[in-house]
């Protein structure tokens, strides 16, 4: 087991070797997720892990989890939130191997050397909203809600009239 993250590893070495790293680093080094925060405080903690299971197939195991400031859609106000991640990456030299990998597995496509910060940084930015809403904002829109559901008259109808008219 690793505290230190490497740049680039030998993604069939580590999986021959099993090895596993566990750490955490800043979210400000994440280039590409920290335009979409509202911030660039908290940290990243991953456990990663490298093996083969019963079938032989090789896997990247990767347990994160992030602390992030997102920008609430309902109220424009930044709030704290968590992603978890806990996931195992199918490890396949060609996309035809995709196939042949267990359920519940997702294919990484892996020539030699992968970048681990890059992988963490692509899977937290699967795993962010689609649109970020604070947890008990939904009181913030109440009064809105409560002028929209006051009932409406309904007109009465221009041509009544000419009912009574025709059946008479």
């Amino acid at each position: 087991m690793s505290a230190h993250l490497p740049e680039s590893v030998d993604a069939w070495r580590m999986v021959s070797a099993r090895r596993s790293f566990t750490g955490s680093f800043p979210v400000a080094k994440l280039a590409r997720l920290r335009p979409l925060l509202a911030g660039d405080s908290g940290d990243v903690d991953y456990q990663l892990e490298f093996g083969r299971d019963d079938l032989g197939a090789a896997y990247l195991e990767l347990q994160v989890r992030a602390a992030v400031d997102l920008l609430c859609q309902r109220t424009l106000e930044p709030f704290r939130t968590t992603l978890a991640l806990d996931l195992r990456l199918g490890l396949i030299r060609d996309e035809a191997d995709e196939f042949a990998l267990p359920p519940g597995y997702e294919a990484l496509l892996v020539q030699d050397s992968i970048r681990l910060e890059d992988v963490i940084e692509d899977e937290l930015l699967l795993a962010l909203p689609l649109v970020p809403v604070r947890p008990g904002s939904e009181s913030a829109i109440a009064p809105w809600q409560a002028e929209a559901q006051e009932p409406v008259a309904t007109p009465p109808h221009p041509f009544a009239g000419l009912h009574k008219l025709k059946h008479d």
